[in-house]
């Protein structure tokens, strides 16, 4: 484990303990392997993926290390959603494998245009619809983003093998939608970003508890704490 990460974990263990953001802890033991570099990366139970697998990617940024190695491992169609301006032109400006489908808006509660911030560092790519210290509320721009019910009916999905989600603070918004929409998902994986809340300890925990209650277990949980993954059994 790096030095970075070491810091990471450490601090996800104070401010855990101290009571700032929601306590989560591994609910179910399975197998579990890293797909992805160490920025853009998830731990997924390989072992329930199959051939032919059908994945959603939400927030692709200019990082598809993920959906690579999901689809040379699993010669899976991985559809991939992003409203970012930078990250649209560099998909583009880009080679991607044929099973990777990309889709210019991004998920939503509802259907329709909003307002992006974009991030303050011009390197940097994520932008969000919340204000946080990351992002410059002064320049922002307009994208589109679907209702995941809506999502569904265009892309003709009835079962999702995994869906993988980093979406700069909307995954606590849109994740109740995702579940009441009768698809059926086996592996949810979620970058998770109560810091940039206020109220994120709480908004974790609903977002927790939701997952629960729809019969979801955590199984794997990365060295920064950030991004978890989830079973349906």
């Amino acid at each position: 484990m790096e030095r970075n990460d070491r810091l990471k974990r450490l601090e996800y263990w104070l401010k855990a303990r101290i009571g700032k953001i929601a306590f989560i802890d591994i609910e179910e033991k399975r197998n579990k392997q890293w797909y992805g570099n160490g920025y853009g990366g998830f731990y997924v139970d390989p072992t329930v993926i199959p051939q032919n697998a059908i994945v959603y990617s939400f927030g692709i940024g200019e990082d598809i290390s993920f959906d690579k190695d999901i689809i040379v491992k699993h010669n899976c169609q991985v559809y991939g959603f992003d409203p970012t301006p930078k990250s649209i032109l560099w998909v583009s400006n880009n080679p991607v494998p044929e099973q990777f489908h990309f889709h210019p808006y991004g998920i939503g509660e509802k259907t329709g245009k909003v307002i992006f911030n974009l991030p303050k560092n011009k390197e940097h790519v994520s932008g969000s619809v919340y204000g946080h210290n990351l992002v410059d509320e002064t320049n922002p721009v307009e994208v589109l983003l679907k209702e995941f019910k809506e999502i569904v009916n265009e892309t003709e999905h009835t079962y999702i093998d995994v869906l993988k989600m980093d979406i700069e603070g909307s995954e606590y918004a849109v994740m109740e939608g995702i579940l009441n929409s009768g698809i059926t998902i086996k592996q949810i994986l979620v970058e998770t970003h109560e810091r940039f809340f206020k109220d994120g300890k709480e908004k974790g925990e609903r977002f927790f508890k939701l997952l629960k209650d729809k019969g979801y277990k955590i199984f794997a949980i990365s060295d920064t704490y950030q991004e978890i993954s989830l079973i349906k059994s």
